[in-house]
């Protein structure tokens, strides 16, 4: 298994800069684990699934965590990652090798933080002396939406990044807050269509996965399998494992809306396929060869070439299917990545 496996070509055209309107109207690639592989809108997803299966949803919400600050005469993009206590946080900084502990950036009046150390990577500890309503309330007036570098944005337009992002870049089932990332399949439903979901008798539950900025970092290894995953915090909730458990017993699906829904409840089952209530951190890394325990279905957007999700695909359909469909997605003119299109696929393996 060498990283070059995992390359797609993509034109740069095919890199959606904005979402379907409306939501539901995104295309849908249906990849079964045999047969021809069918053009579909998300729209059309109650026909897809069985009266019965359990959706899971992750219900984060996305922060704004991107921020623009001055270190003296120099100007400084950091974006927050994870919230570790104390008003410190875990943060990627444009320029980290320039910075040093004890350095102050300063965000706005009466918002500023200081460095507490670097790592070699480009990962700071930054310490505010907000407490926590306050912080989040700066946040509100003075971070940006952390948008993936691929999305064009023209910088400077919006000094807090573009207000249409703001409700772009937010799942109707965003209630937890924490996600530097958003989970990008929930993104295309709407309450209309969850309105006829639950007409067909299609269940449906939310579990939290805080997606971190790791998402988006390349990896690095020709052995995808050296690669180290950044930690992402996680909840699956009592009475969540308990209806997948009754799912599971009558004989229904489990169906995950996104790689991180799926990421966690993988993490919470056990060898049987039981989900566990889970509270913690997951490093996860999926890749071709895994026995998937705990999900028998799985929405999901086009992946980076290269990309720890794109590996985790190959590892549910096969990598020679997952390739066809995506070199099949390029030529249909599908829109690629976080405001793109969707892909349904089914595993290309017997589960458990």
């Amino acid at each position: 298994m060498r990283l070059a496996d995992f390359d797609y070509d993509l034109p740069r055209e095919l890199i959606a800069d904005r979402p379907a309107e409306p939501r539901d109207s995104a295309r849908l690639l249906h990849v079964p684990a045999v047969g021809d592989f069918a053009h579909r809108q998300i729209a059309d997803l109650p026909d897809l699934l069985r009266p019965g299966d359990l959706l899971v949803f992750n219900d984060t919400k996305v922060i704004p965590a991107r921020l623009i600050g001055r270190r003296g005469a120099a100007t400084v993009e950091v974006t927050l990652a994870r919230d570790i206590g104390g008003g410190r946080w875990h943060a990627y900084a444009k320029g980290a090798r320039r910075l040093h502990a004890g350095d102050r950036i300063d965000f706005a009046e009466g918002f500023r933080a200081d460095v507490v150390e670097k790592s070699p990577e480009g990962e700071v500890t930054l310490r505010f002396a907000l407490p926590p309503a306050e912080m989040r309330a700066a946040l509100d007036r003075h971070g940006a939406m952390p948008l993936p570098p691929y999305i064009k944005r023209t910088r400077g337009q919006y000094p807090g990044g573009d207000p249409a992002d703001r409700a772009d870049y937010q799942t109707m089932f965003a209630r937890e807050e924490g996600a530097v990332a958003a989970p990008t399949a929930g993104l295309h439903f709407t309450p209309a269509l969850m309105d006829r979901i639950a007409g067909r008798g299609i269940e449906w539950t939310t579990v939290t996965l805080h997606v971190g900025p790791g998402t988006f970092l390349p990896v690095k290894t020709d052995d995808p399998r050296r690669h180290s995953m950044h930690a992402e915090w996680g909840v699956v909730p009592a009475d969540v494992a308990a209806r997948i458990a009754a799912a599971r017993a009558r004989g229904d699906r489990i169906v995950a809306i996104g790689t991180t829904s799926l990421r966690l409840l993988e993490s919470a089952a056990a060898e049987t396929g039981a989900v566990a209530p889970f509270l913690g951190e997951t490093r996860l890394f999926i890749l071709p060869g895994y026995r998937f325990r705990a999900i028998d279905l799985l929405l999901t957007n086009f992946h980076l070439p290269r990309s720890t999700l794109l590996m985790l695909v190959a590892a549910l359909a096969g990598l020679d299917r997952i390739k066809a469909a995506y070199a099949h997605a390029v030529a249909e003119r599908y829109r690629f990545f976080s405001y793109g299109d969707a892909c349904l696929i089914e595993p290309s393996c017997r589960m458990g």
